[in-house]
């Protein structure tokens, strides 16, 4: 996990990995069903496709979301319900699924999330990451009233956020794909 002033890059670097005993396909069929994200993400409540053929390269979905006021609770993240937009930028069957966000203009922002997976014996290992090389206009909107420390601060806390929930991802992905309960024994492990 990395943060970094909002002049170097990466700004935010995120990623985990954790084995699971489902082969790639079988775990490429979960990650690639966007519209099964609210199973796995802490904050994504729905999502519909826009435009394309569905989990495919250049499709387009729009995901309503919704945070908590104990996240990063003394910020001024967006609360309650907001909405956002991504493109599908790799789909390659058994190997990566990833996609790319858009700001609230329906600009491409430099905001990637994406899932690796590589065969690992009679299973699979399932990297989850997330890269954000500039701010986007939503982070420079929430440090805009902040000073130089509570920046750092924000961009530090920020990025603590999103490894637990890269983590948390890894864990109900891995219990969906096995078909089991999440259980303590599902952390991964951090790449950095």
């Amino acid at each position: 996990m990395t943060s970094q002033p909002a002049d170097q890059q990466p700004l935010f670097q995120v990623s985990a990995e954790l084995r699971i005993s489902a082969s790639p396909l079988e775990i490429y069929a979960v990650v690639s069903d966007v519209a099964r994200s609210k199973e796995w993400s802490r904050e994504c409540k729905s999502i519909e496709w826009v435009s394309g053929e569905p989990s495919t390269v250049g499709a387009i979905f729009r995901s309503a979301n919704f945070r908590h006021d104990d996240v990063v609770a003394w910020a001024p993240v967006p609360r309650g319900a907001w909405t956002t937009q991504s493109e599908v930028v790799a789909a390659d069957p058994g190997r990566i699924f990833s996609w790319q966000m858009y700001n609230s203009d329906g600009v491409k922002e430099d905001s990637v999330w994406a899932y690796d997976i590589t065969p690992d014996g009679a299973g699979s290992v399932l990297v989850h990451r997330f890269r954000m090389n500039r701010p986007t206009k939503g982070i420079l909107r929430i440090v805009s009233g902040l000073d130089e420390a509570e920046t750092r601060t924000f961009y530090a806390d920020w990025a603590v956020k999103l490894e637990g929930d890269i983590r948390a991802t890894l864990g109900r992905i891995k219990a969906l794909a096995e078909k089991t309960e999440p259980t303590e024994q599902t952390e991964p492990t951090e790449q950095h």
